[in-house]
């Protein structure tokens, strides 16, 4: 996870999720499910910042709650 602040006034996602041999549904399935976790709970809290996820392999296998539950505490780090 990277972030580089900007000055747009909002915050902004960005996802590179790498094929590490999954199929297309696999790799549009876990975009999917990390921009409704960061629609919904991230990103309301961030300031004017972009942030750049990069899943490793093991979130293809993780259910929904345990990404929520990753990027809110990556959230409160912050």
């Amino acid at each position: 996870m990277f972030w580089v602040p900007n000055d747009l006034g909002h915050p902004r996602l960005g996802l590179v999720v790498p094929k590490y041999g999954a199929t297309a549904v696999a790799r549009n399935r876990l975009r999917r499910k990390l921009r409704e976790i960061a629609r919904r709970s991230v990103l309301p809290e961030l300031a004017s910042i972009d942030v750049v996820l990069r899943p490793r392999v093991s979130a293809y296998e993780a259910e929904f709650r345990d990404l929520a539950a990753d990027l809110e505490r990556w959230l409160q780090s912050l």
